[in-house]
């Protein structure tokens, strides 16, 4: 689907790019060549992150690793310009960072609430707006977001979750209206159970992962390996006439109902999950 080195000279930033998604992302778009600045929250898993990257990166790649918290929208400036002084420019970004609960929605705190919507959704509008803007200036870009199955169908016990993927979906189609003009793409991935480190507690053998593999058409669990190739496709120039799409990544899992969480939810919410 790519030649090699097909992003050399390119620059990127992908948020989240610590473990996981992120970076499985970032190894791909590395091997194709590009320049990658990761940000995450844990500096010693970003070091971790960044030196395996550098371990496996072409001659003349650089990567760089900048330990920020995407909901503080100076930091997120700070990560942009740390990622357009590798080359002069930013090129691709990957909007990766996010983070849920588990709850009825009638027991959520505000606390629990405003600390979801600030990760999973206004921590990608920081990264989409200054990202966004820096490739308007110099003249284009690819932005992915990284949404979830929980945007379109419901996770029953994941509430905050949902409604931060959901608004990341919209955001996304909006965004790409509004800069394509500027030849500015934006598009998401949303994929459905991967196995990350994130949702480690969630096996086959669970409740919560028997009720993932019912409504699985392809009924196993994701790997990293089958999200990153489709971000790859979207960062770079094989797509460059596809803007404003979500992608499923999830097995065919949003063609029928959504997982139950209700496992988590009655450990931790016993007096009112009785009633529900």
């Amino acid at each position: 689907m790519s030649n090699p080195l097909a992003l050399a000279g390119r620059a990127a930033l992908v948020t989240g790019g610590g473990s996981g998604i992120g970076l499985g992302s970032a190894e791909a778009l590395v091997a194709d060549g590009c320049s990658v600045t990761v940000m995450g929250r844990d500096g010693d898993k970003l070091e971790a992150a960044a030196a395996r990257l550098r371990d496996n990166a072409p001659d003349g790649v650089s990567v760089v690793a900048f330990a920020g918290d995407v909901t503080d929208e100076a930091q997120v400036v700070a990560a942009v310009e740390a990622s357009r002084s590798v080359t002069g420019r930013l090129d691709i970004c990957v909007a990766a960072a996010g983070d849920g609960t588990v709850g009825p929605m009638i027991a959520t705190s505000t606390d629990e609430w405003n600390r979801v919507l600030a990760v999973s959704l206004t921590g990608v509008f920081f990264t989409v707006k200054h990202v966004g803007a820096a490739m308007v200036a110099s003249g284009g870009g690819s932005i992915v977001a990284v949404s979830s199955l929980a945007g379109s169908v419901t996770h029953r016990w994941m509430g905050p979750y949902c409604v931060a993927k959901a608004g990341v979906d919209m955001m996304v189609k909006v965004t790409a209206d509004e800069l394509g003009a500027a030849n500015v793409r934006v598009n998401a991935v949303a994929p459905g159970i991967i196995e990350t480190g994130l949702v480690s507690m969630i096996t086959t053998d669970t409740e919560v992962g028997q009720s993932y593999l019912r409504e699985m058409p392809i009924s196993h669990f994701g790997q990293v390996s089958d999200v990153a190739p489709v971000i790859r496709f979207l960062a770079g120039p094989e797509s460059g006439h596809v803007t404003g799409h979500i992608i499923a990544v999830d097995g065919g899992h949003h063609l029928r109902g959504g997982p139950d969480y209700g496992e988590f939810a009655r450990m931790m919410y016993p007096d009112v999950m009785e009633n529900l």
